[in-house]
């Protein structure tokens, strides 16, 4: 990998003195010789991209020289890990927290960097249950045997979650004929989802798709909908239902020991591209050659530092063949030509989600759920609407319960008690404040979140066992990291999709979230279109011209910015997915339906 620290400071043209001119000149090395792309955006589409490019390129004896832009810190994107107590012995995944072993691109890149798959689950076994809002319409202990949490569901849902499960089969062997030929790779995603049958499931709603399939009721009601929330926070009643299937398929659900982002870092480490970080692409030109020879179009790229003033944009000095915007461009306010994008780039309205992680030694109150003092508590509890509750969009979903889940997804030390504590996650459409805290930990929680000592609760002792401590100082919450993300699109239902081609050299890989949004389906548009740009370059004809060939930008009129994202303190990171984050209690009910 090479970080352009300082290359990238010097031979850049300000578009402040390219304005005062009429025509800008860029070196052009020839139709001949190593084809130049741009990546933007360094999380898993991007990262797919330049890795496949590097192999796919070398198979076919091509060159290529591969630039990235990342306008944050990091490699990753999406999947993203936070220190707890800024320990960073002690990491916790904040974006996307799992993958399967039939997401084949991330399965394999494990076994290609010798990443370590590990068990997402919780540090200590629990009760994963379901809440309405008034009860729990489901619960199932990992301590008791398989066999008796299949009873448990035969009894309360009959025949449904075997139905259910043999319907996510189908519909998810069919989503993997994508993979392969005479289906990968492909210029047209609607076309293919159209062919494959899949745009039959995608234009009806998840609730519409079950009732078809004769599978609606109560296990629709409490366990199919309890995943779609916690996925893609959204009722059955508002996500289409290819949507749905993908909730319901965590099977053998595992994480990378460390941070899933180090398989995305690795990627782009084995290509080879050059790494530009903390660099935000501010616009995209095409630039055109003065002999006709060369290539019809080519693109020049400027950019802006993220860490610094956004009056201060440079240009690079390279003319790319290739632009690859491996994010999503509503978000990117990246400037283009009228024309530039010969297929238009839809705005589509994405989830806003707030991410709360914090740690405290206190489990969570009874109370709060409805149950009598003293009684054991769940350790993941997702949510869904009572019978006869109304399925409202947005951010009014998530309906009496008020979020979408509360799980403990980890135990660390405290660095300042060397106790041990409990590291929660909730997934909520709205701010959690101090007061909802206050009520799901049973203790006062001040209205700075962390600071203040609490008494007379249960708290976690050296063997992890709850025990009462009257009169025990302790805060009730040590450690408080709240993030508010638009991880992914509202998936209402729709037949087509946007296509990976917006021009020729020009490609777009988050049309692939309006049909399916986790980690490995952006890896896989990054596949493909690194497939198509590697497969145009084998058939297009090579005409040799001067090497000292002259590129001209034309000067453009004034553009318009793509829409900027909401300001919120967590900017630099809004477009983390959680997508695919799927409680790890999602799995053990998936493979307890297994069994049946």
């Amino acid at each position: 990998m090479h970080f352009e620290w300082v290359k990238q400071a010097a031979g850049f043209l300000s578009p402040v003195f390219a304005n005062q001119i009429a025509e800008t000149e860029i070196a052009d090395a020839g139709v001949n010789a190593v084809k130049q792309v741009a990546i933007i955006g360094a999380g898993a589409a991007g990262a797919s991209t330049a890795y496949h490019l590097h192999k796919f390129a070398a198979e076919e004896g091509i060159e290529l020289n591969v630039t990235i832009f990342e306008k944050t810190s990091h490699i990753g994107g999406r999947s993203l890990t936070v220190n707890a107590f800024d320990d960073p012995l002690q990491p916790v995944e904040l974006g996307a927290s799992i993958f399967v072993e039939v997401n084949h691109i991330l399965w394999n890149a494990t076994d290609t960097f010798n990443l370590t798959r590990v068990d997402p689950g919780a540090d200590e076994p629990g009760t994963l249950a379901v809440w309405d809002g008034y009860h729990f319409v489901y619960e199932q202990d990992s301590n008791s045997w398989g066999w008796w949490n299949l009873a448990k569901l035969f009894w309360k849902y009959g025949t449904a979650p075997y139905y259910t499960d043999k319907l996510v089969t189908e519909v998810v062997n069919t989503f993997l004929q994508l993979y392969e030929r005479p289906h990968f790779p492909f210029r047209s995603l609607s076309a293919r989802a159209f062919e494959l049958g899949l745009t039959k499931i995608t234009g009806l709603t998840a609730e519409q798709f079950l009732t078809e399939n004769k599978l609606n009721g109560a296990f629709a009601r409490d366990i199919v909908q309890a995943s779609t929330r916690v996925n893609y926070a959204s009722n059955l009643a508002h996500i289409h239902g290819l949507g749905a299937m993908v909730s319901m398929a965590p099977k053998g659900a595992v994480s990378v020991a460390g941070g899933n982002w180090q398989m995305f870092a690795r990627m782009v480490e084995k290509s080879q591209a050059h790494v530009q970080l903390d660099t935000r692409v501010t616009s995209i030109t095409e630039v055109k050659s003065k002999n006709p020879a060369a290539p019809a179009s080519r693109f020049s790229i400027s950019t802006s530092k993220e860490s610094g003033s956004k009056d201060d944009v440079q240009r690079h000095p390279t003319a790319f063949d290739n632009v690859v915007v491996a994010a999503p461009y509503q978000f990117s306010g990246i400037k283009t030509e009228g024309d530039l994008f010969q297929q238009p780039i839809d705005e589509i309205p994405y989830v806003k989600l707030h991410v709360t992680l914090f740690a405290s030694p206190f489990q969570f109150s009874p109370e709060f759920f409805g149950l009598p003092a003293g009684t054991k508590t769940p350790t993941a509890v997702l949510t869904t609407l009572a019978e006869g509750e109304e399925p409202k969009p947005g951010a009014d979903g998530a309906g009496r319960p008020g979020f979408f889940s509360v799980s403990l997804v980890k135990i660390v030390t405290n660095p300042k008690t060397e106790n041990k504590e409990f590291v929660y996650k909730i997934f909520s459409p709205a701010t959690v404040t101090p007061e909802f805290l206050t009520k799901l930990l049973g203790v006062k929680v001040p209205e700075t979140f962390t600071g203040s000592a609490a008494t007379d609760a249960s708290v976690i002792t050296e063997d992890g066992e709850a025990t009462a401590s009257a009169n025990a100082a302790v805060e009730p919450i040590s450690w408080y990291h709240p993030a508010v993300f638009h991880p992914y699109p509202q998936k209402l239902p729709r037949v087509t999709f946007q296509d990976p081609i917006l021009r020729d050299g020009l490609y777009y890989t988050s049309g692939i979230e309006s049909f399916i949004s986790t980690m490995e389906t952006s890896a896989l548009m990054g596949m493909n279109v690194a497939r198509l740009i590697v497969d145009d370059l084998v058939s297009s004809s090579v005409t040799s011209i001067e090497d000292d060939d002259i590129v001209v930008v034309e000067e453009v009129a004034p553009v318009a910015a793509s829409p900027a994202a909401p300001s919120s303190s967590t900017e630099a990171v809004e477009e983390v997915v959680v997508e695919d984050v799927v409680v790890e209690a999602v799995e053990s009910v998936a493979e307890v339906v297994e069994e049946l």
